[in-house]
C-alpha cells in the first residue's frame, strides 16, 4: 500500500533540508525551535529533539541581532539578510561569524526559517578567488617582463662584458657589478615566467605522504638540518589527484618558509600533518564541475608568527617579510593549489603558524569510499 502523498512530500522535504550544507532551523511563533536539519544539530551541538525543548533565545548569545531579525520578519512578512553576525559564545564556540537569511513561513503565520552561513566557509571561497586573481595579475606581468626586459638586459650585460676587458681594475669591479645585477634581474624574471605557464598539468593519483617524506628528506639534508621535523599522518587517506612535482614544489616552499621563520631558535619545530576533513564544495578552474575538498595537509611551525597586518595579503605577489625575498613563493603556491581546484590558507599567532592546504581526492574514488572510518572532523 503506497504512502499518502502528503507523507511522501514531507519525507522528501526533510531529505532536501538535511542535504543542505548550511544549518537550517524553523522557529515557531513562540520562539521554539520546531525543526533543525543535520547541519544545525552539528552547529548547535545538540540533537533536534533537544533543540525543540528550547527557545532560540536560549541557544544564542544574549542580545543577539538574530532575535531582532526574527521579529522584523514576522512584522514585515518579508525575508531579510544580515551579514557577519557574531554568535560567539561558550556554547557555540569562539569566532562564530555567520551570515543570516531569515524568511517567513507563509503556511504557518508567526513561524520563520533561519539559514546560517558560517563565515569560515565563505571566507575560504573569498580567499581562493583572491589568490587566483593575484596569480592572474602576475601572469600578465610575467609575460610583459619576459618580452620587454630580458632582451635589453642581454644587451646591457654584453656591453658590460666588452668594457671589462678595456678598463682599469678599479672600474672592472663596476662592470662585474653590472653583470651580477643583470643576472639577478633575469633570474627574477625567470621565476615570474612560471606564472605565465598555462599548459595543462599532468595529474594522477598521488600518495601525499610520499611527497611529504621526500620534502622532509630534502629539508633535513639542507636548510632545516638543525630543526626538528615531526609528522602526524592519517594513514587511511585516499590519494590526492595532483601533479607530484608541483606538490613537492608547494610543500618544499612552505617547509622552507617555516624553517626561515624559526631561524636559530633552539627548540624550533616543524610539524607535517594530514587529515580527512569533509567540507565545502568548490568549482575547479576551467570546469563547471564542483568537487569536495576533504583532504587537509598542514605545515605547522613554532616561529614568531606572521604580522597581523600582513596576514590578509600573504599570498599576494611581492609580499614578503624577508629582507632579500622576492615575494613570489607563496603567490606561486596559491597559483599551483588553485590550479588543482584547492585552497591554501594561513592561520598565525605567536609560536604557532599553520599553512593549510585543502585538496580533492583522486578521481574515481567515491567520497563515501574515501571517508576514513575514524574521521569525525569538519571544516
Amino acid at each position: 500500500m503506497s504512502q499518502p502523498q502528503e507523507t511522501q512530500d514531507n519525507g522528501l522535504a526533510l531529505t532536501v533540508l538535511n542535504a543542505i550544507q548550511n544549518p537550517v532551523i524553523l522557529v515557531d511563533a513562540e520562539g521554539f525551535v520546531t525543526f533543525a536539519n543535520w547541519e544545525a544539530e552539528s552547529f548547535f551541538g545538540a540533537s533536534a529533539s533537544h533543540l525543540a525543548r528550547h527557545q532560540v533565545a536560549s541557544l544564542i548569545p544574549f542580545g543577539s541581532p538574530l532575535l531582532a531579525l526574527i521579529d522584523q520578519v514576522r512584522e514585515r512578512r518579508a525575508p531579510v539578510n544580515e551579514y557577519r553576525v557574531d554568535l560567539s559564545s561558550p556554547r557555540l564556540g569562539e569566532d562564530k561569524l555567520v551570515d543570516l537569511y531569515v524568511a517567513p513561513v507563509v503556511s504557518d503565520p508567526g513561524s520563520v526559517v533561519v539559514v546560517f552561513q558560517e563565515r569560515s566557509m565563505a571566507d575560504k571561497i573569498d580567499r581562493q578567488l583572491t589568490h587566483r586573481a593575484a596569480a592572474r595579475s602576475v601572469t600578465g606581468l610575467a609575460s610583459m617582463l619576459a618580452h620587454e626586459i630580458k632582451n635589453p638586459l642581454s644587451g646591457i650585460r654584453g656591453a658590460a662584458q666588452l668594457l671589462e676587458s678595456s678598463v682599469t681594475d678599479e672600474d672592472r669591479a663596476l662592470t662585474r657589478l653590472i653583470c651580477d645585477e643583470t643576472d639577478r634581474i633575469v633570474s627574477l624574471v625567470d621565476r615570474m615566467e612560471v606564472f605565465s605557464d598555462e599548459r595543462p598539468v599532468d595529474r594522477q593519483p598521488i600518495n601525499i605522504h610520499s611527497v611529504l617524506d621526500h620534502v622532509k628528506a630534502i629539508a633535513k639534508a639542507g636548510f632545516a638540518r638543525n630543526i626538528k621535523i615531526t609528522e602526524n599522518y592519517d594513514p587511511s587517506l585516499p590519494p590526492v589527484y595532483a601533479n607530484r612535482d608541483q606538490l613537492v614544489q608547494v610543500f618544499l616552499n612552505l617547509v622552507k618558509n617555516a624553517a626561515e621563520a624559526i631561524g636559530d631558535r633552539a627548540d624550533g619545530e616543524i610539524q607535517l600533518t594530514t587529515a580527512y576533513r569533509p567540507g565545502i564544495r568548490l568549482s575547479v578552474a576551467g570546469s563547471r564541475e564542483k568537487i569536495s575538498l576533504p583532504l587537509e595537509f598542514c605545515v605547522h611551525d613554532n616561529g614568531p608568527g606572521v604580522p597581523a597586518d600582513l596576514l590578509p595579503h600573504l599570498f599576494d605577489p611581492f609580499i614578503t617579510t624577508k629582507t632579500n625575498g622576492s615575494g613570489l613563493g607563496l603567490a606561486l603556491v596559491a597559483k599551483i593549489i588553485g590550479g588543482h581546484g584547492g585552497i591554501v590558507e594561513c592561520d598565525s599567532q605567536s609560536n604557532r603558524t599553520t599553512f593549510r592546504v585543502l585538496m580533492p581526492v583522486s578521481r574515481g574514488v567515491a567520497l563515501e569510499d574515501a571517508t576514513p572510518a575514524n574521521s569525525t572532523g569538519s571544516l
